[in-house]
C-alpha cells in the first residue's frame, strides 16, 4: 500500500523552492548587471522618484565619470546635492557587487558628516529604492542597514575616521570603492592610503567637498598637481546650482551682502571656489570651521565647563545690534542679539545673566556702553570696561608683536587661541553672522612695527555692516594681561 503523507511531499517542494530561489537570484543578477557600469542609469530607473523629481544634469554627468576615471573629485557651493550624490554610488556600487568580494571605506573630515549626514542620507535613499527592478527583498533594518554600515552577503559599507589611515589601507577586497566626503580637510596621508589599493583590482574614490583654503591634497587635485591628472575633476557652479533649484539664489545675494562677494567664506561656501583669507584676514576660515567642529560635539556632550564671562558689544544705534557671547570654559555657547535696545535694557540683560550665572561681563566702553558699565558697577556686579583704542601692553604669543591698541591686541588674541599649532581647543557656533564677522577684518603692520586691525568703521563703508558678534566673542576671550618685564640686572665690572 503506496504510503500518502506530507512528508514524501517535502523533498520535492524544498528542491522545487530552491530552484526558484535559484532562479530569481539569477535573474535579480542578471538584471544587475546591467547597471554594473552605469550608476547614472542606476540612479534614472532603481529609485522611486516623485514626479518632477530626478537627479540634476550635472549629478549625472558624475555619476557617468567615476566608472570611466575610477578617480572623481567634486567642488562646489552648499546645496549642491553632494551628500545625495554619495548615497546613491554608495548604494548602487553594493548592490551590483554583492555576491562578490566587495567594500566601500567612507571617511569625513569630521566624524559628524559620516554619523549625521552620510549614512542618515544613505538610510533615506535605501527606503526609496524600487525593489521590484532590482529583484531582491528590501535591506533588514538591524541587520543589513545598520548605524554606520550597510552590510549585505559579501561585503560593506562602513565609517572610517580620517585620522586613522592605516584603517583605510587595510581594507583589502576585489572591488574597493572609497568615499571622501568633505574632502578639503582630508589629510593626504589618507589620500594616499586609498591610492593604494588602485594597484590591483577593481578600485573606485570619490571625492567630495566645498572647497576651502588652496592647501591640502583635495586641493592639490583640483589645482592639476603634478602627478595627481589622474584624477577627473568637477567644479559645480553657483549658477548650475540656482538652475537645478537646489540652491535658492535669494540665499546666495544675502551671503554676498552679508560677507562680501571676495571674502573666503563667499568664496568657499557659495562660489564653490578655493580662497584664503589667511593673506590679509585676521583670522583663517578653516580655524572657525574647526571650531565650529569643536562646538557640536560639546552641544552632543553637553560638557561646557562653568561660565567664565560674556562679551558685550552694544549697539551705537542704527543697524547695529546688541550682541552678548556667553563663554563657557573654553566655548561660546551660545550668542544673543538684541535691536533697538536702551541702555537699561541692556544693563537688565546683562545683569539677568550675572545673576543666573555669576562671572564677569566684558563690556565695550566707548559710546553709550559707558553707561551700561556705570550701571553695573553701581549695582555691585563684576564687570570690565574694554576701551579698544586704549594702549595695552599685550604681546603675542612669540613676546615679539605689540599692537596700537586694545582692540588690535584682542583680536590676535583670539586668533592665537583658534590657531590649531597653539592647541587651545575654542569652540564657537556653526553660525553665519559671527563666521562672517570673524573672517571680515584685515590687518596690517605699521611703520612702528606695531599689528593694526581694520577699525569697525572702515568695515563699516567697506561691508555696508558692523562687526558686532564677532566684537562680542572677542571680548569675551580676553583678558588683560599683567606686563611681564625683564629681570633687573645689575652691571658689573
Amino acid at each position: 500500500m503506496p504510503r500518502s503523507s506530507t512528508a514524501s511531499k517535502r523533498p520535492a517542494s524544498s528542491l522545487l523552492g530552491r530552484l526558484a530561489r535559484e532562479l530569481a537570484a539569477r535573474a535579480a543578477e542578471a538584471g544587475l548587471r546591467r547597471y554594473q557600469d552605469s550608476p547614472a542609469l542606476f540612479v534614472q530607473e532603481c529609485i522611486a522618484w516623485e514626479p518632477g523629481e530626478g537627479p540634476t544634469d550635472y549629478q549625472l554627468e558624475i555619476l557617468e565619470q567615476l566608472p570611466r576615471h575610477r578617480r572623481v573629485a567634486v567642488r562646489g557651493p552648499h546645496g549642491l546635492g553632494k551628500t545625495s550624490l554619495a548615497a546613491w554610488l554608495i548604494l548602487w556600487f553594493a548592490l551590483t557587487r554583492d555576491g562578490q568580494d566587495w567594500k566601500i571605506p567612507c571617511t569625513a573630515s569630521a566624524w559628524r558628516q559620516l554619523t549625521h549626514y552620510l549614512f542618515p542620507e544613505l538610510r533615506k535613499w535605501a527606503r526609496r529604492l524600487r525593489w521590484e527592478v532590482l529583484g531582491r527583498p528590501a535591506f533588514e533594518e538591524g541587520r543589513e542597514l545598520l548605524q554606520l554600515s550597510l552590510k549585505l552577503s559579501t561585503g560593506e559599507a562602513f565609517a572610517v575616521a580620517s585620522d586613522t589611515p592605516a584603517l583605510i589601507e587595510g581594507a583589502h577586497a576585489d572591488h574597493l570603492f572609497y568615499v571622501l566626503d568633505e574632502g578639503k580637510s582630508i589629510p593626504a596621508a589618507t589620500f594616499d592610503a586609498a591610492e593604494g589599493a588602485f594597484a590591483s583590482g577593481e578600485c573606485y574614490a570619490l571625492a567630495i567637498s566645498t572647497p576651502g583654503e588652496p592647501q591640502g591634497r583635495f586641493y592639490d587635485i583640483h589645482a592639476r598637481k603634478p602627478g595627481l591628472d589622474d584624477w577627473w575633476t568637477r567644479w559645480v557652479t553657483l549658477s548650475e546650482c540656482i538652475a537645478a533649484g537646489l540652491v535658492n539664489p535669494e540665499w546666495a545675494e544675502q551671503r554676498k551682502a552679508q560677507w562680501g562677494e571676495e571674502s573666503a567664506v563667499y568664496q568657499n561656501r557659495v562660489a564653490g571656489q578655493f580662497a584664503s583669507s589667511e593673506e590679509s584676514g585676521m583670522i583663517p576660515l578653516s580655524w572657525v570651521e574647526a571650531a565650529n567642529e569643536r562646538w557640536q560635539a560639546l552641544q552632543e556632550s553637553g560638557e561646557w565647563g562653568p561660565f567664565l564671562r560674556c562679551g558685550v558689544d552694544v549697539a551705537r544705534g542704527g543697524e547695529d545690534r546688541t550682541v552678548i557671547a556667553l563663554r563657557y570654559g573654553q566655548a561660546i555657547r551660545e550668542l544673543r542679539r538684541f535691536s533697538r535696545q536702551d541702555t537699561m535694557q541692556t544693563t537688565g540683560h546683562v545683569a539677568g545673566i550675572l545673576t543666573a550665572h555669576g562671572g564677569t561681563a566684558v563690556v565695550d566702553v566707548i559710546g553709550i556702553g559707558a553707561g551700561v558699565v556705570d550701571k553695573l558697577r553701581e549695582d555691585g556686579r563684576s564687570v570690565e570696561a574694554f576701551n579698544a583704542s586704549q594702549a595695552t601692553q599685550y604681546r603675542d604669543i612669540s613676546g615679539e608683536l605689540a599692537f596700537t591698541n586694545k582692540r588690535s591686541a584682542a583680536w590676535w588674541r583670539l586668533r592665537e587661541l583658534l590657531d590649531p599649532a597653539n592647541g587651545h581647543g575654542l569652540a564657537l557656533p556653526p553660525d553665519d553672522l559671527l563666521t562672517g564677522d570673524l573672517t571680515a577684518p584685515h590687518w596690517q603692520m605699521t611703520s612702528g612695527g606695531k599689528v593694526q586691525i581694520e577699525s569697525k568703521d572702515e568695515i563699516r563703508k567697506r561691508l555696508g555692516r558692523s562687526t558686532d558678534d564677532g566684537d562680542a566673542v572677542v571680548m569675551a576671550f580676553w583678558e588683560e594681561p599683567i606686563p611681564v618685564y625683564p629681570p633687573f640686572r645689575i652691571a658689573r665690572a
